[in-house]
């Protein structure tokens, strides 16, 4: 995988897409190796190319893709082998989504924004963002967590791993269903010495 000459060529091969920007960190120059890739994804036709995403991707080999739900603007985000964190960004508005509610269609949609939620706090943990790991796991426990029953809220990444596990499991053997461990198994990569 070469970033980010991979991820403008499965783009740029739909003709919808005008320009595809590298953003952030590492535009920048201040990324760590752990550091998410931000693209910025400039179409006139949103409609077409939200719809076009799940199929965009696939040279990419995603391990979990989908929309970030909780995003002010649009936001389709990857999970590739490594693992790495890809975050491919729209102008176009977007309203949050309410908390997650478990059922058998949401477990396995559930446990991959947890995975990709834990990837980004992960790397926001190695650059030494304190004060913002303990922020978002306060949000991670109001939209994911709580919702499947971890309380309280967890003080570290290391006690939201432990309790998502722990709930993720009650609520398979609950709906009588096990979803797959591929975004688990990529993602605790990054998080287990």
């Amino acid at each position: 995988m070469v970033l980010p000459d991979d991820v403008e060529r499965a783009l740029g091969a739909h003709a919808g897409i005008d320009r595809i920007e590298l953003a952030g960190s590492r535009a920048s120059g201040r990324a760590s190796r752990q550091s998410d890739w931000d693209f910025i994804v400039v179409t006139a036709d949103f409609t077409e190319i939200r719809d076009a995403m799940p199929r965009l991707v696939v040279p990419l080999r995603p391990v979990v893709a989908q929309w970030d739900r909780l995003s002010r603007t649009w936001c389709y985000m990857l999970i590739l082998a490594g693992p790495i964190k890809v975050d491919l960004i729209f102008g176009q508005p977007h309203a949050a989504l309410p908390p997650w509610h478990p059922s058998a269609s949401t477990l396995r949609g559930i446990d991959d924004h947890f995975w990709d939620w834990t990837l980004w706090l992960q790397s926001k943990q190695a650059a030494g963002k304190q004060g913002l790991v303990e922020a978002e796991l306060g949000k991670l426990h109001e939209h994911l967590l709580g919702p499947l029953g971890v309380m309280p809220a967890p003080a570290t990444l290391e006690l939201a791993v432990a309790g998502y596990r722990a709930a993720r499991n009650q609520w398979e053997r609950r709906l009588g269903i096990r979803i797959p461990r591929t975004a688990e198994e990529t993602v605790i990569q990054a998080i287990d010495p």
